[in-house]
């Protein structure tokens, strides 16, 4: 994939509220115009990399990019699972991800238990490869710290950037 590592922001919108209720494993959702604005060779499955909230803190992260064939959604979607506990929710907040590698292609499962499972393997896999040196050198990156330190009219109104 050519377009990894892949840079894009966008506002947390509620999603189909299953991450944190059925699977108990959270995920920030982008919006439509962000999962659209995805390069064409960025397919469907699940990625890693690095997130940051707000302006806050980078942590490592696991992305699903598809349509959850177990839930057969018709709608294809980008959920962030951020690797870190936080307190409270965070719809309307700036997600800034910078999709750093690709884990494995989505699929269905018989069951929840082994979905959640395979997000569990998935999470593991991405605190692995984050550990890689060339992959923690983007968890520093300037986009993050630009972002926080931007007055820019772009950043001020939530507009979305994709891109590198």
């Amino acid at each position: 994939m050519k377009s990894l590592p892949y840079f894009c922001r966008g506002e947390v919108v509620r999603g189909f509220g299953r991450g944190s209720k059925e699977l108990g494993i959270p995920t920030a959702n982008f919006p439509d115009c962000v999962v659209e604005h995805l390069p064409g060779d960025i397919g469907t499955g699940i990625y890693y990399g690095w997130a940051c909230v707000g302006n806050g803190d980078v942590h490592k992260m696991v992305m699903s990019i598809g349509w959850n064939p177990y839930y057969k959604n018709t709608k294809k979607s980008m959920e962030t699972h951020v690797i870190h506990k936080f307190k409270e929710d965070f719809y309307g907040e700036t997600l800034s991800v910078v999709m750093v590698g690709y884990i494995r292609p989505e699929r269905s499962y018989d069951s929840l238990e082994a979905l959640i499972a395979a997000i569990n393997g998935d999470i593991s896999e991405a605190k692995v490869q984050l550990e890689r040196p060339e992959h923690v050198k983007l968890r520093e990156d300037n986009f993050f710290i630009s972002h926080s330190t931007s007055t820019s009219a772009a950043s001020s109104s939530k507009t979305f950037i994709n891109g590198h």
